[in-house]
């Protein structure tokens, strides 16, 4: 079992929650070419190593948040309040 800590609720199972996706900054729509939108909607990183993440706690707080976990161990570290961008 996968605990994720909620910067709200405290530690819960993973299965509350819903993996939003990389934590990183939205090109701003009135300014952003085609080839920005396509880079930010479909390219992502998925490093094998530590990564910024948002996540959804759908069954608990229904809170946005963001956290650094660690995609081969799933280590968590530095959770905090508001993950979208």
């Amino acid at each position: 079992m996968m605990l994720l800590p909620c910067p709200s609720c405290g530690n819960r199972n993973v299965s509350e929650f819903r993996y939003v996706g990389e934590a990183k900054s939205r090109p701003e729509p009135d300014k952003a070419t085609p080839a920005q939108w396509r880079r930010y909607l479909y390219f992502h990183q998925n490093p094998l190593g530590w990564a910024r993440e948002t996540w959804y706690h759908g069954t608990g707080c229904r809170r946005y948040f963001s956290l650094e976990r660690h995609t081969g161990s799933n280590q968590v570290r530095r959770v905090g309040a508001g993950g979208r961008s």
